[in-house]
């Protein structure tokens, strides 16, 4: 079928199938929300761990850590979940189509409603771009990120989780139940906004004096002021070459009273991790950003906007790597991705 066609008979079938994907939606949500308010496990984690497993069954972005995992969480609803992606996954095994937001990058700027699948090419590529020059990887607010089952072995790089105690204790829990290694990462327990993570992070084995990637997804905008630029002075602190990749949400977009993000606050309220944290996007967002990392002694290497920007109107969130120590330090070029799971 062609690639028009099958995006026209594509839509109509998951057009079709809407209200049962609106039921499973209906479904699974309450569950979840309900048993992370209950348990204090993050509920937010879950965004982005649906994404990469939707991600590894169209086939764009390889996850079977994701798709295990994603088969073993309690607070997911078996029955919500399938009734949710049944009118993606049926349109898709009827005419091979995959909907724009699973098969990022493609060219322009990605809307916001593509952030979750966009945000990681971002990440996975500056990943790929500075494995040559790093030897530890630290992944900030872990959740179930899985990069650590996505490393060559003859990277040689050591690889550190820090999470809230709950939330990884959960993960560890959940990796057992799903099969899955528990030794490819040094797991370190720490709350962003009540410890010092940093010296928790050295304690575990982490060396400052070698550089290191620092991945902050889908973190900032759940953090306060103080433990946003807390953290980032603290990585400014770090080996030169060093290089931390977080995205954010605008500080508009944070206090915007549209029905959408009125339900993202309540939503996340309801959870426990209320959304706190933007950053001035007046255009253009790129000074900003690097005037923002600047502030803590990093280089802007790369920024991006998450939806439009204008003259006017601000992009509603974007993606950084900053870099300690000048312009660009330990970027060796681009280097194949990782290959296995």
């Amino acid at each position: 079928m062609r690639g028009m066609e099958a995006a026209g008979l594509f839509r109509v079938i998951q057009v079709a199938l809407l209200p049962v994907g609106t039921v499973g939606y209906l479904w699974a949500v309450p569950k979840l929300l309900v048993y992370s308010r209950r348990t204090g496990i993050s509920a937010t984690l879950l965004a982005s761990l649906y994404t990469r497993y939707m991600q590894h069954r169209l086939g764009t972005r390889p996850d079977e850590p994701a798709a295990r995992l994603m088969m073993v969480m309690p607070n997911v609803s078996r029955e919500g979940f399938r009734l949710e992606t049944t009118p993606t996954m049926a349109a898709h095994l009827m005419t091979g189509h995959v909907p724009r937001i699973y098969r990022y990058p493609y060219d322009g700027v990605a809307p916001m409603r593509h952030q979750q699948t966009a945000r990681t090419s971002f990440y996975d590529a500056a990943l790929r771009r500075h494995l040559p020059g790093i030897e530890q990887l630290v992944i900030l607010g872990a959740g179930f990120d899985t990069r650590a089952y996505r490393l060559r072995p003859e990277a040689n790089v050591r690889c550190f989780e820090i999470d809230q105690p709950r939330t990884q204790a959960f993960k560890l829990r959940m990796l057992r139940d799903a099969g899955l290694s528990a030794h490819l990462a040094t797991y370190v327990a720490a709350d962003f906004q009540a410890e010092d993570w940093f010296e928790k992070l050295v304690d575990a084995g982490f060396d400052p004096a070698r550089p290191a990637f620092f991945v902050w997804e889908a973190v900032t905008m759940y953090l306060d002021r103080d433990s946003v630029e807390g953290t980032l002075r603290r990585i400014a602190g770090s080996a030169p070459g060093s290089v931390v990749a977080f995205d954010y949400f605008s500080a508009e977009i944070i206090a915007s009273r549209s029905p959408y993000m009125r339900y993202a606050r309540a939503a996340t309220r309801f959870a426990g991790e209320p959304l706190a944290f933007g950053i001035d996007n007046t255009p253009p967002a790129r000074e900003r950003a690097a005037d923002f990392v600047g502030a803590f002694g990093l280089t802007l290497e790369e920024h991006r906007n998450f939806g439009q920007e204008t003259r006017r109107r601000p992009a509603p969130a974007g993606f950084v790597t900053a870099v300690v120590g000048g312009p660009f330090a330990g970027c060796r070029g681009l280097v194949e991705p990782p290959r296995g799971r």
